[in-house]
C-alpha cells in the first residue's frame, strides 16, 4: 500500500465492470508530509473534494443510470486514493445492479472510507438536479496579469518573501497558472487556486513566481496543496492562511484541495469554466 509504484498509474488496466471495491490504491499521506517538514501535528485541516462525472450502474431492472457523486475527503485521514484505482473502482459499477441511490451511496461511503482511514461524505447528484449546477471561478484579485520574467520551474526555498511593512492586511490572491505533474507518469495537471491570508504583506510578484515554479514539478495535487500551504507560513509566516486548488478533470475526476489554519469559508464546490 505504501509504495506507488505498486499502483495502477502508468499501467494498463482491465476494465472491470463487476463491483471489485479492491480496485482501491490507497496511499499514506504521512511519507510526503515528512518531505515538507510536517513530522507531528498537522498546521491545517480541510478537506479533499472529489468530484466524480462517469459514474454509472444498473437499477435492478438491468436499466443504465448515472449520477455526478462528490466525496469529501477530510485532511487528517491517513490515506489518499490513487486517482487511476479510484477511476477504476467507479468504473467497476457499470454493470452491477443496485437498488437505488441510497444504496449506492452506503456502498460508496464504506468502501472510500475504509480506504483513507477515515469517515468521509457522498454526496449523488441525479440528473433531474443536473441543470441546478453552476459554474464560478474563486473569488479574489487575480495576480496573473503582473508583467514579471520566470526563470525558475521547480520550487524551492527563497522564491516567496514579503513586502518590508509592519502593516498587517487580510487579502486573498488568485492564479489560473497552477501546472504541476503526475508523480508516476509525468502527465500535466492543470489547476486555479486561491490564497487567502491576514498578516504581512505577501509581494504578488514572488507569489506568482513561486506558483509558476510547480509546472515541472512532480507531486500528486494533495501533495502540492500542502507544500504551497507549508512554504507559505515558512517564508512569509501570515496570522491565517488557506489554500484552495481546483484542478481540471482526468479519466472523470476532478481534485480539488483546501487546507487552512484558521475557519476560512468552506469551498463552494463550483465547478471553473476549465473544469
Amino acid at each position: 500500500m505504501s509504495d506507488v509504484l505498486l499502483s495502477p498509474l502508468g499501467k494498463t488496466s482491465d476494465y472491470i465492470t463487476d463491483y471489485t471495491p479492491s480496485l482501491l490504491f490507497p496511499i499514506p499521506r504521512e511519507q510526503k508530509r515528512k518531505e515538507i517538514g510536517i513530522e507531528t501535528a498537522l498546521p491545517f485541516f480541510g478537506v479533499d473534494v472529489w468530484n466524480g462525472y462517469e459514474l454509472s450502474w444498473l437499477n435492478s431492472k438491468g436499466k443504465p443510470q448515472v449520477a455526478i457523486a462528490t466525496f469529501q475527503i477530510p485532511a487528517d485521514s491517513p490515506n489518499i486514493i490513487e486517482s487511476k484505482s479510484f477511476k477504476l473502482y467507479l468504473n467497476s459499477f457499470n454493470q452491477t445492479k443496485v437498488e437505488n441511490f441510497e444504496q449506492l451511496s452506503r456502498i460508496l461511503l464504506k468502501d472510500i472510507s475504509e480506504g483513507v482511514g477515515a469517515p468521509i461524505q457522498v454526496k449523488l447528484t441525479e440528473p433531474a438536479l443536473f441543470n441546478q449546477l453552476k459554474f464560478g471561478e474563486l473569488t479574489g484579485y487575480n495576480i496573473d496579469n503582473l508583467d514579471i520574467e520566470v526563470d525558475q520551474y521547480a520550487p524551492h526555498v527563497g522564491i516567496l518573501r514579503c513586502d518590508p511593512t509592519d502593516r498587517t492586511i487580510s487579502e486573498t490572491l488568485t492564479s489560473d497558472l497552477l501546472k504541476s505533474n503526475c508523480l508516476v507518469t509525468g502527465q500535466p495537471d492543470w489547476a486555479s487556486v486561491q490564497i487567502q491570508y491576514t498578516g504581512s504583506t505577501i509581494n504578488r510578484e514572488s507569489l506568482l513566481r513561486y506558483l509558476i515554479s510547480f509546472r515541472n514539478h512532480n507531486e500528486f495535487h494533495e501533495q502540492c496543496v500542502e507544500r504551497i500551504f507549508v512554504d507559505i507560513m515558512r517564508d512569509c509566516a501570515p496570522l491565517k492562511l488557506a489554500v484552495y486548488a481546483r484542478y481540471t478533470r482526468r479519466g472523470g475526476l476532478d481534485i480539488n484541495p483546501f487546507r487552512t489554519n484558521f475557519n476560512a469559508e468552506q469551498p463552494s464546490n463550483l465547478r471553473t469554466a476549465r473544469q
